[in-house]
């Protein structure tokens, strides 16, 4: 055996040293998993994605299991369990998706302390809180996201709870610093949680229309206008609290008329906004 050959093989040993298989079997599986996630976004079969999205879930924590510092397959579980909860859970059932928001959350401040963040994000103050946070680079963009994302909408489904809306603050400056370092991040994600965040509330409770109205409209530019979510959210809550029916009816009439095949890479995301626009119609007359 050639010297080089040795060299390599010792130096290869020694790096499996410190990693058990079930870590190694994780490891190798984050670009099969990346794999899944890109065609789950591509389907348009809504019955179809209802039935996969729980035993990927189930497969992405039994990974996490072997590799529970991996923060790749850790933000990968709270974007699922939010994406799951948003999508199917939330309008039939919003006890059990507060549920799996609460589990997203988990696993994007298991992903967060791993990149560094090591604060009690509930109740730590804000400003150590945004200290703590100006450390963070832009290899936390997704952990921050996804977390602020769950967290969000936890608090969203318990708004006659004052605890938790008194959290709100927390959750967005954790995207805060997620438009700092990355403000196009998934498709102008960001935008579009500023969106809902400024367009859900009354001025006199922190709400801001003419804010909400821009961050809208900056999402729509990130995608020029192919990701239809961004009409269903801005009818949700912006025109809902402005009561703006005319506006609400518009928006939600042009999702669902849209023809498929617009914005292939997040097919599902779409359908899921054909299929949220169709529910929130059918409740206009309650609102309006």
């Amino acid at each position: 055996m050639k010297l080089s050959t040795l060299l390599w093989l010792t130096v290869a040993l020694i790096g499996l040293g410190g990693c058990s298989m079930g870590q190694m079997v994780a490891r190798t599986s984050v670009s099969i998993m990346d794999g899944s996630i890109d065609a789950m976004n591509r389907e348009t079969d809504l019955t179809l994605a209802a039935a996969a999205i729980p035993a990927n879930i189930k497969l992405i924590e039994g990974l996490i299991a072997e590799d529970p510092r991996n923060t790749t397959l850790l933000v990968n579980a709270a974007q699922a369990f939010y994406g799951y909860a948003f999508g199917f859970v939330e309008q039939q059932d919003p006890e059990r998706a507060d549920a799996l928001y609460a589990r997203g959350v988990q696993y994007g401040l298991r992903a967060l302390r791993v990149e560094g963040l090591a604060v009690d994000l509930p109740r730590t103050r804000p400003e150590v809180l945004d200290r703590a946070l100006a450390r963070l680079g832009k290899d936390a963009v997704p952990a921050l996201f996804w977390t602020a994302s769950n967290w969000a909408k936890q608090i969203d489904l318990n708004r006659s709870d004052p605890g938790r809306i008194a959290q709100l603050s927390g959750a967005e400056r954790l995207m805060h610093r997620v438009e700092q370092l990355e403000p196009e991040f998934y498709y102008g994600g960001v935008h579009l949680f500023y969106g809902v965040y400024y367009g859900g509330r009354a001025p006199m409770l922190g709400g801001d229309y003419a804010k909400s109205e821009r961050a809208f409209a900056r999402a729509r530019a990130a995608t020029g206008g192919r990701l239809l979510l961004v009409d269903v959210l801005q009818a949700e809550y912006l025109e809902r609290q402005r009561l703006d029916g005319e506006a609400f009816a518009r928006l939600l009439h042009a999702v669902i008329e849209r023809p498929l095949g617009t914005f292939a890479e997040m097919a599902l995301a779409n359908q899921i906004a054909r299929q949220r626009a169709r529910v929130l119609l059918a409740h206009q007359n309650d609102w309006f």
